[in-house]
């Protein structure tokens, strides 16, 4: 019990499909508590796969996977299932993370609203509030999806790609906030491409074909990402 109460997530024999293609492996891993991993490895290699079982929205075939956390988990992905055409501003945006906490007839409160203020504050995207989300460049948007997670108030925080789009500079941002989380207790997992931000987390998953690489976290990161991109 006190090993498992360490760990966030653990996935025991993981097989997961999309239609008739196997997409993850027997993949069994732990998620390490209050800490970042970064999930790397190539496009189709079954990243944005495990972070659905992880997110609990997409369920495996065969094995277990096994959740210790409060909160539903937040999953940030690329693209919102928002289109461009509604005129949602930022701030409606990074509302709409708050909806998990209302229930059918709550009206938004005013700690509601001062945690939509503080994450947009946080992404540094409050000079933008009123805006229209189709308006904003990829970065900007990406900031406002990842303001949109961080108002859910979960404690696992799971993001696809959360960098793509961002200049080095908001890349810098993010890691910092990253790693914020995480001292708060967070549990963050994040797919990433980026060789900075794998580096820089306090563990690693390396998928490969669907399955976990058993070389040294390192070496691993250095072939699946020789460079930083975004």
């Amino acid at each position: 019990m006190e090993h498992h109460a360490r760990k966030a997530v653990i996935l025991h024999k993981i097989t997961a499909s999309y239609g008739k293609r196997t997409v993850l492996h027997d993949v069994s891993a732990e998620i390490p508590a209050h800490q970042v991993t970064a999930l790397v490895g190539p496009n189709g290699s079954g990243k944005s796969t495990l972070l659905a079982l992880l997110a609990g929205v997409h369920p495996p075939d065969t094995g277990t996977v096994h959740r210790h956390h409060r909160a539903r988990p937040a999953l940030v992905l690329q693209r919102s299932a928002v289109s461009d055409a509604l005129p949602l501003t930022v701030r409606e945006t990074v509302a709409m993370g708050r909806w998990s906490h209302l229930g059918p007839i709550r009206r938004f409160t005013k700690h509601d609203r001062a945690v939509v203020e503080t994450c947009m504050e946080r992404m540094g995207i409050a000079d933008l509030a009123g805006r229209p989300l189709g308006a904003l460049s990829g970065g900007q948007r990406q900031r406002a999806l990842l303001a949109q997670g961080l108002a859910q108030e979960s404690d696992l925080l799971l993001l696809d790609e959360p960098a793509t789009g961002l200049d080095a500079a908001s890349r810098d941002t993010m890691a910092d906030v990253l790693a914020g989380l995480g001292a708060e207790g967070v549990t963050v997992v994040h797919a990433t491409h980026d060789a900075d931000a794998a580096r820089q987390a306090g563990h690693r998953l390396v998928l490969s074909e669907g399955r976990l690489s058993s070389r040294p976290h390192n070496a691993a990161v250095a072939e699946e990402v020789p460079s930083a991109t975004g």
